[in-house]
């Protein structure tokens, strides 16, 4: 297969185009030819997160904008593409809250813009080409709003009730990809994940920024009294969950991919202070926890029921909480260049704001 990955120079994105070009076709018996990865290079986008690749000839990277359906059309039929892989988007929520704009832009008029240059690639196939072809939509568990701790976990048939202008972005683009399906005949799949977790994680979300601070001796900032749950996914594991909905996925249908490890925000960060204390750093202790006004519309629980791919799929997560965060703080550890690239602006030539 030849592959189309947007936001491939993300979090979530490179760890993706990783494990496509060194795992997949081991894991999955599927060959996967060239991996296009195209990303506009926001704040969130590192290039030196594919160092690595480079010399690996499977592996394109063009910087380019999702909302330029004229490129995404010309990259889609010069490297002949069988599968698009969607994870373009902004995705953090506070982000979102103190400007909502970049979002809907991003998140919903963006994969508009995808949808049309796909749609135009795609009625151009002929015979197996395009019986083949699929396209991936990588959507988040936030769509589906928020729980309490007596719910059940989020399925794939739970009504949509975003409560930050980042899920409501995200569930305005789920429903463009069902619609493309249902009115063009797109060959669409559609997943929603938990919060993932591993190596590449900008500093902003929780488990890096906690890991940072703590190495410093730094406070934890932490909102409310800490009681907010979430699930957490290792983000290799996704990545094979998102392999395995493109190339095995009912078409038309949505696929939920969750970690199966629901904790509080307040046990995460315990837990990391426990693993540092262990690895030397003596000054990690609860002292460093400090409460912190809670953000604006902050969803209680999320949780997926990931029964769905399971069964129908075969995929389960491999990595436990604690095998999956003993690896991300390791690489952390191991990655202090990398981290120290982003803070002083050096990964993208300029110098970003602490805070």
């Amino acid at each position: 297969m030849n592959i189309l990955v947007t936001g491939g120079a993300g979090f979530i994105g490179s760890n993706l185009v990783h494990f496509l070009l060194q795992k997949a076709e081991a894991e999955t018996g599927v060959a996967v030819g060239t991996v296009v990865n195209v990303d506009k290079l926001t704040y969130a986008g590192n290039l030196s997160s594919l160092a690595d690749l480079d010399g690996d000839k499977r592996h394109v990277f063009v910087q380019a904008d999702i909302m330029d359906e004229a490129k995404m059309l010309e990259l889609l039929k010069t490297y002949e593409i069988d599968g698009v892989m969607h994870l373009a988007a902004e995705s953090h929520v506070d982000r979102s809250i103190d400007g909502p704009e970049d979002f809907i832009q991003t998140n919903f008029v963006g994969t508009f813009r995808l949808l049309q240059a796909v749609k135009a690639y795609y009625e151009g196939l002929e015979g197996d080409k395009k019986d083949s072809f699929r396209f991936l939509h990588v959507s988040t568990d936030e769509v589906y709003g928020t729980l309490s701790n007596e719910d059940p976990a989020f399925s794939e048939t739970t009504p949509y009730a975003p409560n930050s202008p980042y899920s409501a972005s995200k569930a305005g683009s789920d429903f463009l990809v069902r619609a493309y399906h249902h009115t063009y005949g797109l060959p669409v799949v559609t997943t929603n994940c938990s919060n993932n977790y591993g190596p590449f994680q900008f500093p902003e979300k929780l488990i890096p920024l906690m890991i940072q601070k703590i190495i410093r001796g730094e406070k934890l900032p932490v909102y409310g009294d800490g009681s907010n749950i979430r699930d957490w996914l290792y983000v290799e594991d996704h990545g094979r969950g998102l392999f395995c909905a493109l190339t095995k996925g009912r078409l038309g249908e949505t696929y939920n991919i969750g970690g199966k490890c629901e904790m509080k925000n307040l046990d995460v960060v315990h837990t990391l202070l426990r693993i540092l204390n262990e690895k030397g750093y003596e000054h990690a202790t609860e002292e460093l926890i400090t409460f912190v006004t809670d953000r604006p519309g902050h969803d209680w629980r999320y949780a997926i029921d990931c029964s769905k791919i399971e069964n129908e799929l075969g995929w389960e997560p491999q990595e436990t909480f604690a095998t999956g965060m003993e690896k991300t703080i390791q690489w952390y550890l191991d990655n202090t260049e990398w981290i120290a690239a982003i803070e002083n602006g050096s990964y993208r030539g300029e110098r970003l704001g602490q805070g």
